[in-house]
């Protein structure tokens, strides 16, 4: 065995036991996921809580401190992509599918369903909805990512070390990270990868078929999310062998068009005023209530910690999932950024952009539902938004915008996740080959397909949850690592020393 390929065989191999387990016995997999998911969800929530929110503090660090004038590469480095397109792409690998997933009907869900502060139905219950689903896919999310990017892009760029999770870690662990250590810790993300995106892959098929059968009265069935997973493999295998710069590039300003004009589209034609009121409302509360709501556990309420265990926790985990996945692809492309642009734009537009995306989706869901004009609240998750369309002008428009949009992300997440596994399973090379990412690629479908014949959504869930929990430590050792090196940078460059004198001056 090559030592190069050391990562791919080892994954392939555990991969290739759950995708056999989840065939032959399906129901024993479904048990034994649920089970060890909800032990790590009841018992270490708190430490998911308290983990993300040290992540976005030290983001919010690196974001005012005098380092953050250090590039990513040479400091008259250029970057390789325009700021738009830089853009596009960040924010199709980070959210994408899971945006049109949830937009409608997380708000709706928390308003009328299962309320975070445990009052539905009500105008305080309007306020509540929006204000957890900005916290939820807010700065904490893309903290997470903008610090496992951030230190994958500083190692690299700055440092010329391997595009590796394990090369971040060298200030802490030293020569180990060539050996077993390393590749124990690369292994470890990509199994967290995989799941993280096949279960995004499992989101966009159930969606998909939502759609359709809503518009043409189809089947809502696995078999039918397995032709389309099918249909969409080959698809973003035709893109991934097409390139970073190409595929994934149109894809992604692809992605931002679509989005845009739907969303044009619903704050054209929903309630516009209400969308713009929730919207400012909502940042004031969300901004104000921060911190509290970071570190909710709800330690004397069963039912409201059973709420965060099943939102928070699970969304904490998705993102951290994610976070190598999006993480080395945001790095992969932010060469010539200096530390604190990248923060600024990782962390906050995206953040922006995803309130305004909830404020027009699901404020015109609530909208409908609280005036007594339609109940969207008792359609399934993967047709809210098809409802919510139905209600206003142009219908078929919108919403056969939102099925090619969710096609789109669908493609765009599965090429840059061929892409980024590619390279974590060829030590770090900036240009896997096809076969490698062909591979990757038919895994990820056949996983997502194996996750939903097991148990559906909830066992996409879990296993996101599993693989959550060890790659979080892995985080928190890239965080201090980080800090680490950044430390002796300062030193040697002398940054705090200029600032005394200029201040001096």
């Amino acid at each position: 065995m090559k030592q190069r390929y050391v990562v791919f065989y080892v994954s392939i191999f555990i991969l290739s036991i759950l995708v056999i387990a989840g065939v032959i016995i399906p129901n024993a997999l479904e048990n034994v996921t649920f089970n060890i998911q909800n032990f790590i969800s009841t018992a270490l929530g708190w430490y998911y809580l308290i983990v993300v929110s040290i992540i976005l503090v030290i983001c919010l660090f690196l974001l005012i401190s005098p380092v953050g004038r250090i590039k990513l590469g040479n400091q008259d480095e250029k970057p390789e992509f325009s700021r738009p397109t830089w853009i596009a792409m960040l924010f199709s690998a980070g959210m994408g599918i899971g945006l049109v997933f949830y937009g409608t009907s997380e708000p709706i869900g928390h308003y009328a369903i299962s309320s975070p502060t445990g009052e539905i139905g009500t105008d305080q219950a309007i306020k509540d909805a929006l204000r957890f689903t900005f916290f939820h896919w807010g700065v904490h999310a893309w903290g997470i990512y903008a610090i496992v990017a951030l230190s994958i892009a500083y190692f690299h760029f700055r440092h010329n070390k391997l595009s590796l999770i394990s090369a971040t870690l060298q200030p802490i662990f030293g020569d180990k990270v060539n050996g077993i250590t390393g590749k124990s810790i690369d292994t470890f993300a990509v199994l967290a990868t995989v799941l993280g995106v096949a279960t995004s892959l499992g989101f966009g098929a159930v969606q998909i078929n939502g759609g359709l059968a809503y518009l043409f009265d189809l089947s809502i069935s696995v078999w039918m999310q397995f032709i389309i997973i099918a249909i969409v493999t080959v698809l973003f295998l035709l893109s991934a062998m097409s390139g970073l710069g190409k595929g994934i590039k149109i894809l992604s300003n692809a992605n931002m068009i679509l989005a845009g004009a739907l969303f044009l589209l619903m704050f054209i034609f929903g309630p516009t005023l209400f969308i713009l009121q929730l919207f400012t409302d909502t940042i004031g509360s969300y901004i104000q209530t921060l911190p509290q709501m970071s570190f909710r556990i709800a330690p004397l309420n069963e039912d409201i910690r059973g709420w965060i265990t099943g939102w928070t926790i699970f969304y904490w985990a998705w993102w951290i999932a994610w976070s190598p996945f999006v993480g080395i692809f945001i790095a992969r492309v932010s060469k010539g950024r200096s530390i604190r642009e990248f923060v600024f734009f990782v962390l906050l537009i995206p953040s922006i952009v995803v309130f305004l995306w909830f404020s027009a989706f699901g404020g015109s869901a609530i909208a409908l539902e609280h005036n007594g004009i339609a109940e969207i609240s008792s359609l399934s998750t993967e047709t809210s938004l098809f409802g919510v369309f139905a209600q206003y002008p142009m219908p078929l428009l919108t919403s056969i915008t939102a099925i090619v949009l969710i096609a789109s992300f669908f493609i765009t997440s599965a090429d840059s996740g061929t892409y980024v596994l590619g390279m974590m399973t060829t030590n770090g090379s900036q240009t896997p080959g096809n076969k490698i990412k062909f591979t990757w690629g038919v895994l990820l479908s056949t996983i997502a397909v194996v996750l939903l014949y097991t148990g559906g959504l909830q066992a996409l869930q879990n296993m996101m949850i599993i693989a959550a929990l060890p790659f979080s430590l892995i985080i928190a050792l890239m965080a201090i690592s980080l800090l680490k090196a950044l430390q002796e940078e300062a030193k040697q460059l002398g940054i705090g020393r200029i600032k005394k004198r200029e201040t001096h001056k």
